[in-house]
């Protein structure tokens, strides 16, 4: 029966097991006041779980475990471990050096969630790359926002207890995975080079094109994740609102990144995925390029800048991986996309880092911070090859 409807179970559990990645920023606003925590400190935590992310996919593509074991059996593994240190998280709290050891484990068994998500899409749905990518992609937006909601939903509770929720949902992924299996359109695991085969692929001019793409992405992306609680503490205390609603707005803002990447994906099925990145990344872009400018502005006018870079900033990234299987060897899809996804992410690092720093004395004006990766992005797709290019027109 679960066999039935195998993208309905993947982009769900890609949802749940995802919901760990940001489980502590749902509950940041609590650890400050609970452990006297600064913005900047809940930034090192985000940049410590990002840090094991990238050293987990590079760990993938080195050991070749993407292509050479089953992608659902290394997601389901990758997602048990990842449950248990979140929960883990909350006895360790206290201590900030073994906290921040815990935050990285996390990523790192993030690592074989996030990835492997995207490599049982293609093995079960190949047709369409772009609109099933849009739904796992989407489902991991959903799953960053899902632990503000959680903490809305919790607020009269200890900032224990949505982390523990999220930790649940986490095995409930693994048991998701664990039944489906992998899919009838992938090769069978074999032995394969993978950290080689990984940074083999970027010796290709339309794969290295794609991949530059995603890595101004990815500059934009997670600093503004991390960044959207503080954005919409501000406008309400404009407004003199109740600061109850920061995790509801915030889980609201990050959620939109849903709609952007199922609208993104239907829309790539007509226009291609080329088109439908460039449009996302350029109005994201341009939305990051107003914020500051308007900072004076009505909230309400501020609340809908937000909610169009919430729903664009993600929109592009089911294309960029659409984009990136197409051009990379066939024999190394996923050491390729492992090898992709560790250097963007490696690029999110500074971007938190650096407005989380600067935040207090800069304010809005740190999202310029951020301008360079969309503008960057947009220059290097527009080296993609003309046969690429045609063919994305054709398709």
């Amino acid at each position: 029966m679960i066999r039935r409807h195998p993208l309905a179970v993947i982009v769900v559990a890609q949802l749940f097991g995802t919901s760990l990645w940001f489980s502590v920023n749902g509950v940041g606003l609590s650890l400050q006041q609970a452990l006297g925590w600064s913005p900047a400190e809940i930034g090192w935590l985000t940049m410590a779980t990002q840090l094991g992310f990238i050293t987990g996919t590079l760990a993938v593509a080195a050991t070749g475990l993407a292509d050479r074991f089953r992608a659902s059996r290394v997601f389901a593994i990758s997602a048990l471990f990842g449950a248990g240190l979140n929960a883990v998280f909350i006895l360790l709290a206290g201590v900030w050096e073994l906290a921040l050891l815990t935050r990285f484990l996390v990523g790192l068994a993030l690592a074989g969630v996030y990835p492997l998500g995207m490599k049982l899409v293609i093995g079960w749905t190949p047709q369409y790359k772009g609109w099933a990518l849009s739904w796992l992609l989407g489902m991991l937006t959903l799953g960053t926002a899902l632990p503000h909601l959680l903490r809305g939903a919790t607020l009269d509770f200890p900032w224990a207890v949505p982390v523990l929720l999220a930790s649940g949902l986490a095995l409930l992924a693994a048991l998701m995975i664990l039944r489906l299996g992998d899919g009838p359109h992938l090769p069978p695991p074999g032995s394969t080079p993978g950290l080689g085969k990984g940074f083999h692929a970027l010796a290709r001019r339309d794969f290295r094109a794609v991949a530059g793409g995603y890595f101004g992405h990815c500059w934009e992306l997670y600093a503004f994740w991390t960044l959207v609680p503080l954005l919409v503490a501000r406008e309400l205390a404009r407004m003199e609102a109740d600061a109850a609603l920061i995790p509801w707005l915030a889980f609201g803002v990050i959620a939109l990144g849903l709609a952007g990447c199922v609208w993104g994906g239907r829309l790539s099925r007509g226009l291609g995925s080329l088109r439908v990145a460039r449009v996302a990344l350029a109005t994201s872009g341009l939305a990051c390029l107003l914020y500051p400018l308007l900072a004076g502005q009505s909230p309400w006018l501020l609340f809908g800048l937000l909610a169009l870079w919430g729903l664009t900033v993600i929109a592009d990234s089911p294309q960029f991986s659409a984009l990136a299987a197409d051009s990379a060897p066939e024999d190394a899809v996923g050491s390729a996309l492992s090898v992709m996804n560790a250097i963007g992410f490696a690029l999110t690092l500074p971007g938190i880092w650096l407005t989380g720093w600067l935040w207090a004395d800069g304010g809005v004006w740190v999202l310029w911070l951020l301008l360079p990766g969309p503008l960057l992005g947009l220059w290097a797709l527009a080296r993609l090859s003309a046969p690429h290019r045609a063919r994305e027109a054709v398709d």
